[in-house]
């Protein structure tokens, strides 16, 4: 089998003081953090999409990756070529799992059909190699929203025959997901959303999504697939108004049709930024409801307004990140997957591996910080004394249940003086920095 990336070695760790670009400083794999290697604690996992089918156009440009396999014209071939070099590409990352849409790995065909041959004949082989290399799929999922057939939608769809055809998609994905030992599926409601209500009937929509994902769970079911749903919220792009919007959207759209029981969540972190959120919240959130189960590793620009998918190099919102994650107890079966893409202008093959470097030592420290800063509490016990007033005497009894708005105007009346404590929290940031700062 070719090797695509012969100039590169695999990539070692090396620590902090390493000067070679080729190189962890901070992600060792076997390092015991908590009781979990490093490696079991974050599951990285590499996007297929951005990593191999991305091309670095732009609206005002077209494409700019330099690859190994931009001189083959066959679109099977195509495939089988990118699919070689991904698992050249984790070998040398040491990175464990993968993450694919089916029209990644896979073109599409004439007929539904024939598509459905293309992909079975990608899979088999798909299936060789991660025996060959050790490697797993974190998840599968459809690509509903590129085709043109998808532009008003896909399970919100006005055209009956477009939800019919993307459900046959989604049973497919399914299908693959299970082949593949796939051990999440996720839905991205690409154009689940409206441009404006003057030809939009929501409610209808929301109905028949909801539908849809009713219909994915019977059939995982009916087939045996026991990995775990996830919903990756969205709040706009490339609709204007998506109905995923944020962790607590899709919350509250699963709890009102009794889908709840069967999904969470897979927020990326530049989609928080998009729904004028931090990371750390929508991780706090879901983490609070039971919701977390896997990221989506990224960044965006603040000055951008769009999901510019930038590899994760901010520490501080790594450290937050894992913070959460290790409250939550990890995210297995989930993972961190890089859902990134290089710079239109770092458009060498070499810059994939050293964009997949920085992200994963960025969250390897993360780890290492978040560890440290909930080992020795500084932050739990401010947050605990903060709320002290509720562990006890009428804030006890409120928590309790034992007043209501009587006894509280009775207490009220009689507590003429109310003092408050201050927040801190300029102490707090300078904490966090000098956990960051002290390694």
């Amino acid at each position: 089998m070719k090797e695509y990336f012969g100039n590169v070695s695999k990539i070692n760790y090396e620590g902090p003081g390493s000067k070679n670009p080729y190189s962890f400083k901070y992600y060792n794999p076997d390092e015991v953090i908590g009781g979990k290697t490093m490696k079991e604690h974050l599951r990285f996992s590499l996007s297929y999409w951005h990593t191999l089918t991305a091309n670095g156009a732009d609206p005002f440009g077209a494409g700019t990756m330099l690859r190994p396999w931009d001189d083959i014209t066959n679109e099977m071939d195509l495939a089988k070529a990118r699919m070689e070099a991904a698992f050249e590409l984790m070998d040398k990352l040491n990175i464990e799992y993968f993450c694919f849409h089916d029209r990644d790995i896979a073109p599409e065909g004439k007929t539904l059909q024939e598509t459905n041959e293309n992909l079975d004949e990608i899979v088999a082989y798909c299936k060789e190699l991660m025996k060959k290399y050790n490697k797993k799929l974190l998840w599968g999922t459809a690509n509903c929203f590129t085709n043109p057939r998808y532009v008003h939608g896909a399970g919100t769809s006005c055209n009956a025959d477009v939800f019919a055809y993307a459900a046959a998609q989604i049973k497919k994905a399914l299908e693959v997901t299970k082949e593949l030992g796939g051990e999440n599926y996720v839905f991205w409601g690409g154009r689940e959303g409206y441009e404006t209500l003057l030809n939009t009937d929501m409610g209808l929509e929301l109905d028949n999504f909801a539908r849809l994902l009713q219909m994915a769970v019977d059939y995982a079911k009916e087939i045996g697939f026991t990995g775990q749903f996830l919903i990756e919220p969205k709040p706009k792009e490339p609709t204007k108004h998506q109905y995923d919007f944020d962790t607590a959207t899709v919350l509250g759209f699963l709890k009102k049709y009794n889908l709840d029981k069967y999904f969470k969540v897979n927020i990326e972190a530049n989609h928080a930024t998009l729904a004028q959120h931090t990371f750390q919240h929508e991780l706090n959130f879901a983490r609070i409801n039971n919701f977390l189960g896997s990221i989506d590793a990224n960044q965006g620009d603040p000055m951008l307004g769009w999901d510019t998918d930038q590899f994760p190099t901010n520490i501080y919102d790594a450290t937050l990140a894992m913070y959460e994650i290790l409250k939550n107890g990890g995210l297995a079966p989930g993972g961190v997957n890089f859902d990134a893409k290089v710079r239109r202008a770092s458009f060498e093959k070499e810059d994939l591996f050293l964009a997949y470097i920085a992200g994963m030592d960025t969250f390897a420290k993360g780890l290492k910080v978040a560890h440290k800063l909930l080992e020795n509490g500084e932050l739990e016990n401010f947050i605990k004394n903060k709320y002290a007033s509720f562990s006890e005497g009428i804030g006890k009894e409120i928590v309790e249940g034992k007043v209501g708005l009587k006894e509280l105007e009775a207490y009220a009346l009689k507590n003429n003086e109310i003092t408050n404590k201050s927040g801190r929290q300029e102490l707090l940031e300078a904490i966090v920095n000098q956990y960051i700062f002290e390694d």
